[in-house]
This record gives C-alpha cells, sequence and structure tokens, in this order.
C-alpha cells in the first residue's frame, strides 16, 4: 500500500501542476505571447490562419493545429526553434525560412539539450533546411510533407531532413521532395531511418560519419543518386526501393562492416551499386536491374560478402578491375546472373558451372577507353571465345562458384511504379546537377 502511494505521489510531483489547453489566435505575435505566458506540459492549439515568425518554444510544451495553421517566418532566419526537452510540434504548417546556409535556417530546428522532440504530421513548406535536428537527443520526425525550395543550384539547397550529432532520432514516414538530399545525417549514431518517401532530390539518403544505424524500408524516385553511405560503420541498409534514379542506387564509398540486403535498384542508373574503398561487409539478397553497370567494384575493397543478389538486365553486370580472383559466392551460395547459361542438373537451385561476368576485354576496354573501337573485331571476338573456352587464361576478376538459378523477387507497389515511369519520362529535363563520385565527400 505504501508502495503504492509513492508510486503515486511521484507522478503528481512530475506532472505540471497548471498543465492547460490553450486556443491561439491568429495574429501577429500572438503565438510568441501565448508561449511566454504558458506553463511547462501545456498544450497550445492553432485555429486556421497565418501565425507570424520566427518564434522559439523554450518550455515543454505541445504546439498542435490543422495544416490551415500557417507558421511563417516572414523570410527570416529559422522560423520554429525548439530549446527545450519534450516539446511536440505537430499538425501545422511551417514555412518561409530565411535562405542564409552558414545559419542552417530551416523550417524547424531542435538545439541541443531539446531531447525527446516530437515534429509530426506537419506540413513544412518552402523553407531552407526542412525540419535541422541539431543536437537533440531520441528526436521523432514522423509523417511530415516536407518540401524544399527549387531556387538556386541544387548543390546550394538545404536538406529536407539534416541530422547532425543528434543520437537516438527516428526518422519514419515522411515525404520528402525537392532540395538537396533528403536525410543528410553528419557525425550522428543509432538512428532509424525507414519508410519514408524521397522524390527529385540530389541524394534520398546521404551519411557522413553516422554509425550504429539503420536505412530501411524507404523509396527513392527519381533522385541522382538513392542511398550513400560514406564513411560509416556499421549501418544497415535493408528492404530499400530505388527506382530511376539516375546516378547510383546504393553507394558504399569508405563504408564498413555493413549490412546491405532486400534492397532493389532498377531503371537505368548508371550504376546501380558502387563499392569504393569499403570493407567487411555483408551485401545479400538484392535486386539490381536495368542499369548501365550493375556493380562497379573499386579503389581496394576488401572481404567484402556478396550472396543471393540478383543482376538483371545490365549493360555490363561487374566493373571490376585488378589481377586477382575475387569469390563471390558464401557457403555454397552465389548470386543470380541474368547473363549466365547454366544448367543446374542436380536440381538444387544451383548452377552445374561457376560464371566469370567479365573477361580479359573488359579490363582492358576500361582502362584504354580508346580500345572500344575495336569492341566488334574479329580478333577481339576470337579472345573472347577463348577465354570463354579456357578460362585459366583470365587474369583474375570475380568469379561466382555457385550461381544460382533463380532470382529473388522484391515487389514494388503500383503507386510507385506509377512515380518511377514519370521520373523516367522526366529525365532528360532534370536539373540534378552532375558530380564526380571521386569527390562526394567534398558535398
Amino acid at each position: 500500500m505504501m508502495r503504492s502511494l509513492s508510486l503515486l505521489l511521484s507522478l503528481l510531483v512530475a506532472l505540471p501542476l497548471w498543465a492547460a489547453q490553450t486556443a491561439v489566435p491568429a495574429g501577429q505575435g500572438t503565438l510568441a505571447k501565448a508561449i511566454a505566458g504558458a506553463n511547462p506540459g501545456d498544450v497550445l492549439t492553432l485555429s486556421a490562419g497565418v501565425y507570424a515568425g520566427p518564434v522559439t518554444i523554450d518550455r515543454p510544451l505541445t504546439i498542435t493545429g490543422t495544416h490551415d495553421a500557417i507558421i511563417d517566418g516572414t523570410g527570416q532566419g529559422t522560423v520554429v526553434t525548439i530549446d527545450a526537452p519534450d516539446v511536440s510540434v505537430t499538425g501545422v504548417t511551417v514555412t518561409g525560412s530565411g535562405l542564409n546556409s552558414q545559419d542552417l535556417d530551416a523550417g524547424i530546428k531542435i538545439l541541443k539539450k531539446a531531447d525527446r522532440a516530437l515534429v509530426e504530421n506537419n506540413r513544412v513548406l518552402g523553407n531552407l533546411h526542412g525540419v535541422d535536428v541539431h543536437g537533440g537527443h531520441d528526436a521523432q520526425v514522423r509523417g511530415n510533407v516536407i518540401e524544399g525550395t527549387q531556387q538556386f543550384r541544387m548543390n546550394d539547397r538545404g536538406n529536407g531532413i539534416y541530422v547532425w550529432n543528434s543520437p537516438g532520432t527516428l526518422v519514419e514516414g515522411n515525404t520528402v521532395r525537392w532540395g538537396r538530399d533528403g536525410i543528410f545525417s553528419n557525425t550522428s549514431r543509432k538512428g532509424t531511418y525507414r519508410n519514408n518517401l524521397f522524390r527529385d532530390l540530389r541524394f534520398a539518403v546521404h551519411y557522413m560519419y553516422t554509425n550504429d544505424s539503420e536505412v530501411s524500408g524507404n523509396v527513392s524516385i527519381g533522385n541522382h543518386l538513392g542511398y550513400a553511405i560514406m564513411f560509416s560503420n556499421k549501418v544497415v541498409v535493408k528492404d530499400n526501393l530505388s527506382l530511376s534514379d539516375i546516378s547510383h542506387g546504393v553507394m558504399l564509398n569508405y563504408a564498413n562492416n555493413a549490412d546491405v540486403s532486400g534492397n532493389l535498384v532498377r531503371g537505368g542508373a548508371d550504376r546501380c551499386t558502387f563499392i569504393y574503398n569499403a570493407h567487411k561487409n555483408l551485401i545479400y539478397d538484392n535486386r539490381f536491374e536495368g542499369c548501365n553497370i550493375g556493380i562497379h567494384f573499386t579503389a581496394g575493397s576488401e572481404r567484402n560478402v556478396l550472396t543471393g543478389n540478383a543482376f538483371i538486365g545490365n549493360r555490363t553486370q561487374v566493373k571490376y578491375v585488378g589481377t586477382r580472383d575475387i569469390e563471390w559466392s558464401f557457403e555454397g551460395r552465389g548470386n543470380y546472373w541474368s547473363d549466365h547459361p547454366g544448367f543446374d542438373l542436380g536440381g538444387d537451385g544451383i548452377a552445374d558451372s561457376p560464371f566469370r561476368p567479365n573477361d580479359l576485354m573488359d579490363h582492358i576496354l576500361w582502362s584504354q577507353p580508346a580500345a572500344s573501337l575495336l569492341t566488334g573485331a574479329p580478333a577481339v571476338q576470337l579472345i573472347r571465345w577463348a577465354q570463354s573456352s579456357f578460362p585459366a587464361t583470365l587474369r583474375g576478376g570475380v568469379v561466382d562458384s555457385a550461381p544460382l538459378m533463380a532470382a529473388p523477387t522484391i515487389t514494388v507497389s503500383p503507386e510507385y511504379t506509377a512515380m518511377e515511369a514519370d521520373a523516367a519520362a522526366r529525365r532528360k529535363e532534370s536539373d540534378l546537377d552532375d558530380f564526380d563520385v571521386n569527390d562526394l565527400a567534398s558535398h
């Protein structure tokens, strides 16, 4: 009995004594005045209309309303700054930030020590950065529609969601369009970024120095690059879609110990996958389809495991230049290759003969592009025939000792298929800037 009474008293002490729900009328200065007069735990409900910003929430409050309640920063700095723990901003429209990239002007900014912020079901429109999680721990950014500015060059715009040094951030169920990157996660850890939709951006998800985190169930359509995991360790990248992205689907650039599985890249990217100086990654059960290059593997990447993947209809299945053999099967299970004319007399789903996706002429053409003029020459065809008949003459490269007879299936909903078709139709008119994959860290 005494224990129950003690628990009840502790809960009562923890609750604000004067928590209240207050209706805030639209107008100049009304929201800032309501915040200044509120007690911790109060709920401020906004009605339809325009509320002048910028405003700073400096105590634990809930700001809520309908999408017809518009907080407008009128082009001055960040529209809503969260500078206290346990703040919620839900259901409203936030627009009109400044455009100062040095100050990281944003629709909503979550500062250091503003832990456990909730930003949910808002419309965050036309700001430089949409939501900037800038130091607060365990933030949740869920179910928002975030549309960035279409001004400037793409590289000079802001990000839909920027996460900096904010462990435990959850970014879930958002729709992000325009601006620069959908999510830019920098110098952070233990984040979960899942089930978001990204369109018409530079990168859908861009990782720099972000460890022990997860990117799962996201959809990237018509962006320049889908998922760029860079200078990061122990990242799970699973069950994502990259549809009609222009340059790359999935990139591992100085990324180690990643688990990359169940992802689909299709629709004409230059490279479905790019592995650059990335080590000890497990890459399995992915489907890479319809790209110029299925997987570009380079820069001394070591101790990676590739198994159960499907390489389907890519103009070049694998681009690898090296002088030693690299085995792409694991525990008797390799990958599916749409151009491998294999047989399975044993009926175990494994082809009876190994597969080499590249030959010596591929190596010559990659290292000496001028040699492409000789591609149709009889001598080149003779060399390729000889090497296919006598594999021992090859100088090293990718070997799949247990190629699969069937490809993994990854389902795409009709809604995303329609968006993919629209993105493909607009590719020639895209304003996405070109960039050098070897210079990504500078972006």
